[in-house]
C-alpha cells in the first residue's frame, strides 16, 4: 500500500511540474523557442573551411603565467576610498584601484609595484576554500585555443617545464625555461555584490537579467612577461615556421612596469620590426587588453598598430582605443553592455583613424579586420575583397565559444542560456540609420557599406549568454582566437 502511495505521489509531482511549465507566461515559452532557434542557426554556419589543403599555421607571442582564482572579498579588506586609481604600491592604493573598478562593475588588469604586498595577496588567496590554479596569459590561452581549432601553433613564452606540459602536442613552445612561472591573481566579484558601502552594478540600462558572470580584477607582479623575454628565440623560429597568421598579444604586461629608461621602447621596436618583416602572405593580428598607461597606448597606436591587418578587443578596450586615438587619453571604464549602434560607430571611427594613420607610415599594413566581442553579441568588420574569409562562420564560432567557455561545456544548454541582445538594432547612432531585425532562424546579420572610401562588411551575431558561469577569465582570448581561426 505504501509503495503505491509513493508511486502516485511521484506521478502527481511530475504532473504538477509539467502543468507549471505549460502554464508559464507565453512570452517565456516563446523565448525558449527563440533561443533554441538561434542556437540551431549559429551551429548551422559554424562550419570550418573544408577546402584547406593543410592545417593553418599560427605563431603567437608573448608570454604565459599561472592564474590563481578566488573571490575578491575573501582576499581584500574594505577601506573607504573615493580616489581615482593610480600606481599600486601600498594597501591603500590597492583599495583605491579595486574600489574604483568595483563601483563601475568594470574589469581591469594592473601591475603591483610592491613584491611583498603581491606575495602576501597570493598566499592569502591560496588559503581561500575553492581557490584554483589554471594556466593563463593572453598568448598562452590563444595558442591553446588555436590548437583546439585545428591549427599548428608556435608560441613565444618562457615558462617552467611543468607548465609546458599543459599544452597540446600541436603547440611548440619556444623561449626557454624559467625556475618559477609568473603568477596572476584573479580576484572575482559578481554583479550586485556588496563591498563595504558600495554595490557592483547589476546591469546597465536598468535591466535585470538572469546572468551573473563574475568580473575580474587582475593583479600581477611579473618578472618575465613584461620584458618579452622570449622574443629573440621566437624570432629565430618564426621564419622557418612560415605562419599563415602572426598574433601579437600580452603587451599589457608592459603597462606601468618599472623599466629603465628606453628599455621598453627598445623591446617594442623589436616587435614592430618583427611585424613589419612578415611576408605578404602572413596576416598579422594584434590582441588588445586592459591598458591604463597613456604613454604606452599612444606608442602602440603610433608604432605597433599600423603594422597589423587585424585587431581583437572587448567593448571596454574598444572605447579605450578610440579615446586614445581621438583624445589622446585613456578611458578606464565604460558601459559594460553597450548598444550595437554605439560599438559599430566606434569600430568605424577606429577603422577610419587607423587606416588614415597607416597611410603616413611607409611600411604599414592596411587594417582590414576588427573583431569586438561583448557579453551580448559579436561584431566583425572586414574589408571587402581582403584575405579574410567566412565572416558569418567566424561570428557564429565566436558567439558559441563565448557560451561554451564560460559554461565550461562543449555543448550549449538552452536552459543555461539567456538572450541579452534586443530583437532589433540600429546600424548606427546617426539619424536615418537602418534597423536590423534579429532573425532567430538566421541570427547573424551581415551587410556591406562604405567607410573611409572603402567597402567594408559588417557582421553581428547574438551571444547566448551563459547563466551558470564556471569560468570567465580568458574568455576574450578564446573568443578572439576561435573567430579568427575560421577566417585564415
Amino acid at each position: 500500500m505504501g509503495w503505491k502511495v509513493f508511486q502516485i505521489g511521484c506521478l502527481l509531482s511530475l504532473l504538477v511540474v509539467l502543468v507549471a511549465i505549460w502554464l508559464r507566461p507565453g512570452t517565456e515559452r516563446e523565448i525558449d523557442v527563440e533561443v533554441q532557434a538561434i542556437l540551431r542557426g549559429l551551429i548551422d554556419v559554424e562550419v570550418p573551411d573544408k577546402s584547406r589543403a593543410r592545417k593553418p599555421r599560427v605563431a603567437v607571442g608573448y608570454g604565459a603565467c599561472m592564474d590563481v582564482f578566488t573571490n575578491a572579498k575573501d582576499v581584500l579588506q574594505f577601506k573607504e576610498s573615493n580616489h581615482h586609481p593610480g600606481a599600486i604600491t601600498t594597501d591603500v592604493e590597492l583599495m583605491q584601484a579595486y574600489t574604483y573598478f568595483f563601483r563601475h562593475g568594470a574589469a581591469a588588469e594592473r601591475f603591483v609595484h610592491n613584491s611583498s604586498l603581491f606575495d602576501t595577496l597570493v598566499r592569502r588567496a591560496e588559503q581561500v576554500p575553492g581557490a584554483r590554479w589554471e594556466m593563463g596569459g593572453t598568448a598562452a590561452l590563444m595558442a591553446n585555443r588555436f590548437s583546439m581549432e585545428g591549427c599548428e601553433v608556435l608560441l613565444g613564452a618562457k615558462m617552467t617545464p611543468r607548465l609546458q606540459k599543459a599544452f597540446s602536442t600541436n603547440v611548440k613552445v619556444v623561449g626557454g625555461d624559467v625556475s618559477k612561472d609568473d603568477v596572476h591573481l584573479i580576484l572575482e566579484y559578481k554583479a550586485g555584490e556588496k563591498w563595504g558601502s558600495y554595490q557592483a552594478p547589476r546591469a546597465n540600462r536598468q535591466v535585470e537579467i538572469p546572468v551573473n558572470q563574475p568580473t575580474a580584477f587582475i593583479l600581477h607582479n611579473d618578472d618575465t612577461n613584461p620584458t618579452l623575454s622570449s622574443l629573440e628565440e621566437f624570432q629565430r623560429d618564426l621564419t622557418d615556421f612560415n605562419p599563415d597568421l602572426l598574433v601579437i598579444g600580452g603587451l599589457q604586461m608592459m603597462d606601468n612596469f618599472p623599466f629603465q629608461e628606453g628599455i621598453r621602447e627598445a623591446r617594442l621596436k623589436l616587435v614592430e620590426e618583427q611585424m613589419r618583416r612578415q611576408p605578404e602572405h602572413t596576416l598579422v593580428h594584434f590582441e588588445l587588453a586592459s591598458f591604463a598607461e597613456p604613454k604606452l597606448m599612444m606608442y602602440l597606436v603610433d608604432n605597433i598598430l599600423p603594422h597589423a591587418d587585424s585587431l581583437g578587443m572587448n567593448e571596454q578596450e574598444l572605447e579605450n582605443l578610440r579615446s586614445i586615438i581621438v583624445h589622446r587619453k585613456v578611458s578606464l571604464v565604460t558601459d559594460s553592455n553597450p548598444r550595437v549602434a554605439t560599438v559599430l560607430d566606434d569600430m568605424r571611427e577606429v577603422f577610419k583613424q587607423l587606416r588614415q594613420k597607416g597611410r603616413t607610415v611607409s611600411t604599414s599594413r592596411s587594417l582590414t579586420r576588427i573583431h569586438v566581442h561583448t557579453l551580448a553579441y559579436q561584431a566583425i568588420l572586414t574589408v571587402h575583397g581582403s584575405s579574410w574569409k567566412n565572416s558569418v562562420g567566424a561570428a557564429a564560432k565566436a558567439s558559441l565559444t563565448a557560451h561554451r567557455h564560460v559554461c565550461g561545456s562543449a555543448s550549449v544548454d538552452v536552459g543555461k542560456a539567456h538572450l541579452m541582445m534586443d530583437d532589433s538594432f540600429a546600424t548606427s547612432k546617426a539619424e536615418g540609420s537602418k534597423r536590423m531585425p534579429l532573425n532567430a532562424t538566421s541570427p547573424i546579420s551581415c551587410w556591406d557599406e562604405e567607410c573611409d572610401g572603402t567597402t567594408i562588411n559588417l557582421c553581428v551575431a547574438p551571444v547566448l549568454v551563459c547563466t551558470h558561469a564556471k569560468q570567465t577569465c580568458g574568455g576574450g582570448d578564446n573568443i578572439s582566437s576561435a573567430g579568427i581561426a575560421m577566417q585564415i
